[in-house]
Protein backbone atom coordinates (compact mmCIF):
# COMPACT_ATOMS: atom_id res chain seq x y z
CA UNK A 1 0.00 0.00 0.00
CA UNK A 2 1.46 3.37 -1.02
CA UNK A 3 2.29 5.55 1.98
CA UNK A 4 0.67 8.55 0.27
CA UNK A 5 -2.71 6.79 0.00
CA UNK A 6 -5.49 8.29 2.09
CA UNK A 7 -8.45 6.16 3.14
CA UNK A 8 -10.54 7.82 0.41
CA UNK A 9 -8.05 6.71 -2.22
CA UNK A 10 -8.33 3.06 -1.16
CA UNK A 11 -11.04 1.09 -3.03
CA UNK A 12 -14.19 1.05 -0.88
CA UNK A 13 -14.17 -2.75 -0.67
CA UNK A 14 -10.77 -2.53 1.09
CA UNK A 15 -11.72 0.17 3.58
CA UNK A 16 -12.34 -1.34 7.05
CA UNK A 17 -15.66 0.43 7.70
CA UNK A 18 -17.15 -0.42 4.32
CA UNK A 19 -15.76 -3.94 4.43
CA UNK A 20 -17.34 -4.47 7.85
CA UNK A 21 -20.73 -3.26 6.62
CA UNK A 22 -20.64 -5.47 3.53
CA UNK A 23 -19.02 -8.61 4.91
CA UNK A 24 -19.22 -8.38 8.71
CA UNK A 25 -16.54 -7.72 11.37
CA UNK A 26 -15.23 -11.28 11.13
CA UNK A 27 -13.98 -10.46 7.62
CA UNK A 28 -11.56 -7.83 8.93
CA UNK A 29 -7.91 -8.59 9.56
CA UNK A 30 -6.30 -7.74 12.91
CA UNK A 31 -4.80 -4.65 11.30
CA UNK A 32 -8.17 -3.54 9.92
CA UNK A 33 -9.90 -4.06 13.27
CA UNK A 34 -7.36 -1.86 15.00
CA UNK A 35 -7.69 0.72 12.22
CA UNK A 36 -11.42 0.96 12.95
CA UNK A 37 -10.64 1.86 16.57
CA UNK A 38 -7.95 4.36 15.58
CA UNK A 39 -10.32 5.99 13.02
CA UNK A 40 -7.63 8.26 11.54
CA UNK A 41 -4.00 7.97 10.58
CA UNK A 42 -1.27 10.57 10.72
CA UNK A 43 0.54 12.73 8.17
CA UNK A 44 1.50 10.57 5.18
CA UNK A 45 -0.02 7.45 6.76
CA UNK A 46 -3.65 6.31 6.80
CA UNK A 47 -5.31 4.43 9.67
CA UNK A 48 -4.61 0.98 8.18
CA UNK A 49 -0.92 1.75 7.71
CA UNK A 50 -0.69 3.18 11.21
CA UNK A 51 -2.35 0.07 12.66
CA UNK A 52 0.11 -2.17 10.79
CA UNK A 53 3.06 -0.22 12.18
CA UNK A 54 1.71 -0.48 15.72
CA UNK A 55 1.14 -4.23 15.52
CA UNK A 56 4.22 -5.32 13.59
CA UNK A 57 6.75 -2.58 12.92
CA UNK A 58 7.15 -1.44 16.53
CA UNK A 59 8.64 -4.71 17.78
CA UNK A 60 5.26 -6.29 18.54
CA UNK A 61 4.18 -9.73 17.40
CA UNK A 62 0.71 -9.06 16.08
CA UNK A 63 -2.53 -8.52 17.95
CA UNK A 64 -1.30 -9.96 21.27
CA UNK A 65 1.24 -7.16 21.44
CA UNK A 66 -1.63 -4.83 22.35
CA UNK A 67 -1.61 -6.28 25.88
CA UNK A 68 2.05 -5.37 26.40
CA UNK A 69 1.84 -1.67 25.61
CA UNK A 70 2.02 0.95 28.35
CA UNK A 71 1.00 4.58 28.01
CA UNK A 72 4.61 5.91 27.94
CA UNK A 73 5.62 3.34 25.32
CA UNK A 74 2.65 4.15 23.10
CA UNK A 75 3.34 7.87 23.30
CA UNK A 76 6.84 7.25 21.93
CA UNK A 77 5.39 5.88 18.67
CA UNK A 78 5.20 8.31 15.79
CA UNK A 79 1.62 9.37 15.10
CA UNK A 80 0.30 8.21 18.49
CA UNK A 81 -0.98 10.98 20.73
CA UNK A 82 -2.70 10.72 24.07
CA UNK A 83 -6.17 10.04 22.58
CA UNK A 84 -5.02 7.12 20.38
CA UNK A 85 -2.88 5.74 23.18
CA UNK A 86 -5.87 5.69 25.53
CA UNK A 87 -7.98 4.04 22.83
CA UNK A 88 -5.43 1.22 22.47
CA UNK A 89 -5.10 0.71 26.24
CA UNK A 90 -8.90 0.60 26.62
CA UNK A 91 -9.13 -1.89 23.74
CA UNK A 92 -6.73 -4.18 25.60
CA UNK A 93 -8.68 -3.86 28.84
CA UNK A 94 -11.99 -4.47 27.06
CA UNK A 95 -10.64 -7.68 25.51
CA UNK A 96 -9.54 -8.92 28.95
CA UNK A 97 -12.88 -8.10 30.53
CA UNK A 98 -14.86 -9.80 27.77
CA UNK A 99 -12.81 -12.98 28.19
CA UNK A 100 -13.21 -12.82 31.97
CA UNK A 101 -16.96 -12.20 31.79
CA UNK A 102 -17.36 -15.23 29.54
CA UNK A 103 -15.32 -17.43 31.88
CA UNK A 104 -17.28 -16.22 34.93
CA UNK A 105 -20.34 -18.21 33.83
CA UNK A 106 -18.42 -21.42 34.54
CA UNK A 107 -16.41 -20.20 37.55
CA UNK A 108 -16.37 -22.68 40.43
CA UNK A 109 -13.75 -22.38 43.13
CA UNK A 110 -13.84 -26.14 43.57
CA UNK A 111 -12.65 -26.47 39.94
CA UNK A 112 -9.01 -25.58 39.14
CA UNK A 113 -9.85 -25.43 35.44
CA UNK A 114 -12.59 -22.84 35.90
CA UNK A 115 -10.37 -20.74 38.20
CA UNK A 116 -7.54 -20.82 35.66
CA UNK A 117 -9.90 -19.90 32.83
CA UNK A 118 -11.31 -16.97 34.79
CA UNK A 119 -7.94 -15.44 35.68
CA UNK A 120 -6.08 -16.44 32.50
CA UNK A 121 -6.42 -13.10 30.66
CA UNK A 122 -5.59 -11.14 33.80
CA UNK A 123 -2.32 -12.95 34.34
CA UNK A 124 -0.91 -14.54 31.19
CA UNK A 125 0.11 -11.20 29.65
CA UNK A 126 1.91 -9.96 32.77
CA UNK A 127 5.64 -9.39 32.28
CA UNK A 128 6.26 -9.96 36.02
CA UNK A 129 5.07 -12.61 38.41
CA UNK A 130 1.91 -11.61 40.28
CA UNK A 131 0.56 -13.67 43.16
CA UNK A 132 -3.12 -13.41 44.12
CA UNK A 133 -4.75 -14.54 47.32
CA UNK A 134 -8.37 -15.68 46.85
CA UNK A 135 -10.35 -15.80 50.09
CA UNK A 136 -13.47 -17.98 50.29
CA UNK A 137 -16.41 -18.42 52.66
CA UNK A 138 -18.03 -21.61 53.96
CA UNK A 139 -19.80 -22.13 50.60
CA UNK A 140 -16.51 -21.87 48.68
CA UNK A 141 -17.64 -18.49 47.31
CA UNK A 142 -15.22 -15.62 46.78
CA UNK A 143 -15.18 -13.06 49.59
CA UNK A 144 -12.41 -10.99 48.02
CA UNK A 145 -9.04 -11.23 46.31
CA UNK A 146 -5.77 -9.45 46.97
CA UNK A 147 -2.50 -9.12 45.08
CA UNK A 148 0.09 -10.10 47.69
CA UNK A 149 3.22 -10.01 45.55
CA UNK A 150 4.41 -8.53 42.27
CA UNK A 151 7.86 -9.01 40.79
CA UNK A 152 9.42 -12.29 41.82
CA UNK A 153 7.48 -14.85 43.83
CA UNK A 154 10.00 -16.05 46.39
CA UNK A 155 9.56 -17.86 49.67
CA UNK A 156 11.75 -15.25 51.38
CA UNK A 157 9.32 -12.46 50.37
CA UNK A 158 5.91 -14.07 50.88
CA UNK A 159 5.33 -14.87 54.55
CA UNK A 160 2.38 -16.92 55.82
CA UNK A 161 1.83 -14.43 58.67
CA UNK A 162 0.92 -11.50 56.39
CA UNK A 163 -1.23 -13.71 54.21
CA UNK A 164 -3.26 -15.18 57.08
CA UNK A 165 -3.67 -11.84 58.84
CA UNK A 166 -5.55 -10.72 55.71
CA UNK A 167 -7.51 -13.99 55.47
CA UNK A 168 -8.55 -13.79 59.14
CA UNK A 169 -9.56 -10.16 58.73
CA UNK A 170 -11.92 -11.22 55.91
CA UNK A 171 -13.20 -14.19 57.97
CA UNK A 172 -12.18 -16.61 55.23
CA UNK A 173 -12.45 -20.33 55.91
CA UNK A 174 -10.33 -21.37 52.94
CA UNK A 175 -7.95 -19.80 50.43
CA UNK A 176 -6.55 -20.36 46.96
CA UNK A 177 -3.17 -19.08 45.80
CA UNK A 178 -2.80 -18.08 42.18
CA UNK A 179 0.19 -16.73 40.28
CA UNK A 180 1.61 -16.55 36.78
CA UNK A 181 4.86 -17.54 35.10
CA UNK A 182 5.76 -14.92 32.45
CA UNK A 183 7.74 -17.60 30.59
CA UNK A 184 4.43 -19.29 29.76
CA UNK A 185 5.54 -22.55 31.40
CA UNK A 186 3.51 -23.27 34.57
CA UNK A 187 5.92 -25.89 35.94
CA UNK A 188 6.39 -25.10 39.67
CA UNK A 189 9.78 -23.88 40.83
CA UNK A 190 11.48 -24.87 44.07
CA UNK A 191 10.24 -21.59 45.59
CA UNK A 192 6.69 -22.34 44.42
CA UNK A 193 6.79 -25.67 46.23
CA UNK A 194 8.34 -24.15 49.36
CA UNK A 195 5.77 -21.34 49.53
CA UNK A 196 2.92 -23.80 49.07
CA UNK A 197 4.19 -26.08 51.83
CA UNK A 198 4.67 -23.26 54.33
CA UNK A 199 1.23 -21.79 53.69
CA UNK A 200 -0.52 -25.18 53.81
CA UNK A 201 1.11 -25.94 57.17
CA UNK A 202 0.31 -22.50 58.58
CA UNK A 203 -3.27 -22.79 57.37
CA UNK A 204 -3.70 -26.09 59.17
CA UNK A 205 -2.64 -24.40 62.42
CA UNK A 206 -5.05 -21.46 62.14
CA UNK A 207 -7.96 -23.42 60.66
CA UNK A 208 -7.91 -21.96 57.16
CA UNK A 209 -7.48 -24.57 54.44
CA UNK A 210 -5.29 -23.99 51.40
CA UNK A 211 -7.53 -25.48 48.72
CA UNK A 212 -5.10 -25.07 45.83
CA UNK A 213 -2.15 -23.22 44.38
CA UNK A 214 -2.61 -22.64 40.67
CA UNK A 215 0.15 -21.45 38.36
CA UNK A 216 -0.93 -19.73 35.15
CA UNK A 217 1.11 -20.15 31.96
CA UNK A 218 0.28 -19.15 28.39
CA UNK A 219 -3.14 -20.75 27.81
CA UNK A 220 -2.21 -23.48 30.28
CA UNK A 221 -1.99 -23.97 34.03
CA UNK A 222 -0.73 -26.26 36.77
CA UNK A 223 -2.78 -27.08 39.86
CA UNK A 224 -1.06 -28.39 43.01
CA UNK A 225 -4.36 -29.99 43.96
CA UNK A 226 -4.83 -31.80 40.64
CA UNK A 227 -1.23 -32.99 40.65
CA UNK A 228 -1.55 -34.36 44.20
CA UNK A 229 1.17 -32.01 45.45
CA UNK A 230 -0.82 -30.47 48.31
CA UNK A 231 -0.73 -33.75 50.23
CA UNK A 232 3.07 -33.62 50.14
CA UNK A 233 3.30 -29.90 50.88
Amino acid sequence: MNQSNTMKEIPSVERPYEKCVEMGPESLTDIELLAVFLRTGTKGENAVELAKRILYDSGQNGILGIHHFSLPRLLKLKGIGKVKAIQILCLSELAKRLAKASAKEHLRFSSPTSIADYYMEDLRHESQEVMKLLMLNTKAELICERNISKGTVKASIITPRELFVEALKQEAVSIVLLHNHPSGDPTPSADDRLITGRIAQAGALVGIDLLDHIIIGNHCYMSFREEGLLENA
